[in-house]
């Protein structure tokens, strides 16, 4: 076993196996992810079980296609600050984080203090986005629109080291 930078908890090989599984699969039944990493399937969930409390799963989810759903416009939009003190980036954070069309958002170094990934249905849709709301954010003070053209790489699992790469060798990781 070994402690990986940052880790709240002691991982061995299994355990990367079993993070690179589910990643990968989260509708896997505990037998089955027992059987994939070589335990029987009590030693399995406690080492789930461990993984969970530990914070290294933080929850599971589906992903659902956004074309077949009619959200077809994803934009990147970068939001400069007039001033960037923290009670202008707490009131900005805070008025994202309700936003349900805001996919991420990070606070940003260089040109602009946040990036945006926005998904909407239509330019219209956008539209309403930036000027009813985006806009209007006390504190904003330009906002940089770019659309992207083609998603060219959309990935959800974390580069695990070592064991865990092996461990799905093979298999297709998303």
């Amino acid at each position: 076993m070994s402690k990986y930078p940052n880790s709240p908890i002691e991982l061995d090989a299994t355990d990367w196996k079993i993070l690179a599984r589910l990643q990968d699969n989260a509708r896997l039944s505990n037998v089955e992810l027992a059987r994939v990493v070589n335990l029987s399937p009590s030693p399995c969930l406690a080492r789930v079980r461990r993984l969970e409390e530990g914070g290294l799963i933080s929850r599971y989810v589906t992903l659902l296609d956004a074309l077949a759903l009619g959200l077809t416009v994803s934009v990147f939009i970068q939001v400069r600050l007039e001033r960037q003190v923290e009670k202008a980036l707490e009131i900005f954070e805070r008025a994202i984080a309700e936003r349900p069309e805001v996919m991420e958002c990070y606070l940003m170094t260089g040109d602009s203090d946040y990036m945006l990934r926005v998904m909407v249905a239509d330019v219209q849709a956008l539209e309403r986005f930036i000027v009813d709301f985006l806009a209007k954010i006390p504190g904003v003070g330009n906002l940089k629109s770019s659309f992207a053209l083609k998603q060219v790489k959309y990935k959800t699992a974390l580069p695990l080291p070592g064991a865990a790469v092996k461990a799905v060798r093979g298999k297709p990781v998303r």
